[in-house]
């Protein structure tokens, strides 16, 4: 056995969910629509999830015209297939959170993911250290998640102050919002990189599929 489909122009893995516990996701930028369709095709021939990052409307067209129950998130430009219904625990959640509205994005990218894996997922978004008074006043939900992940850009600074406030771990994802001197999302993450609070990780820019899968992780953990 091989261990995966070959396609001619992709070699897709099919025992990754046997050794990593989650599917192959397939990442669409630099992939025509015709071969991400035939792809998601051939791994709709299985028994998981299927998760396409970084899909555009046109790519989601042409998934759609070959798989007919394949989803689209406009806001994070993924495509998915539930192929099977994981209940999640209602007592682990993974609470995803933004700075700013225009960290969405990346945040419900983040979200999606890990709603895929069987998680528990909600969601406060424009909680940004400008206003941190709106953070404060969701911290029912904050300290009682069991995972949290906070999209910033700018300075990236609300994911030191969520790692000051809680006991449970941290995934900083820094986005690529901001002005020039933010760097495309440099700034952020050298700050998330810095930040004084621990049990803070922080996954690469814009990166709201590594946030999920990573809470997904923690999650699952026992």
């Amino acid at each position: 056995m091989s261990g995966f489909d070959e396609l001619g122009f992709a070699k897709i893995d099919n025992q990754r969910h046997e050794r990593r516990g989650f599917p192959e996701a397939v990442f669409c930028e630099g992939k025509t629509p015709g071969q991400v369709a035939k792809i998601v095709q051939k791994m709709n021939e299985g028994k998981s999830n299927i998760l396409a990052t970084r899909a555009s409307a046109e790519t989601y067209a042409a998934v759609k015209d070959l798989t007919p129950e394949a989803e689209y998130s406009e806001a994070a430009r993924l495509v998915f297939v539930y192929k099977e219904k994981i209940e999640p625990d209602p007592d682990r959640v993974i609470l995803v959170m933004t700075a700013g509205t225009s960290d969405i994005p990346v945040a419900e990218e983040a979200a999606i993911t890990a709603e895929l894996m069987g998680h528990k997922v909600e969601r406060i978004f424009d909680v940004g250290v400008a206003g941190i008074h709106r953070l404060f006043a969701q911290q029912e939900k904050v300290q009682s998640a069991n995972v949290l992940v906070v999209a910033a850009g700018m300075e990236g600074a609300l994911a030191s102050v969520v790692g000051g406030l809680v006991s449970k771990p941290v995934i900083a994802v820094p986005t690529s919002i901001g002005y020039g001197a933010s760097f495309n999302g440099i700034a952020a993450l050298l700050g998330m990189l810095n930040s004084c609070a621990s049990g803070v990780s922080v996954v690469n820019i814009d990166n709201g599929f590594g946030a999920g899968r990573l809470a997904g992780m923690i999650n699952a953990m026992r």
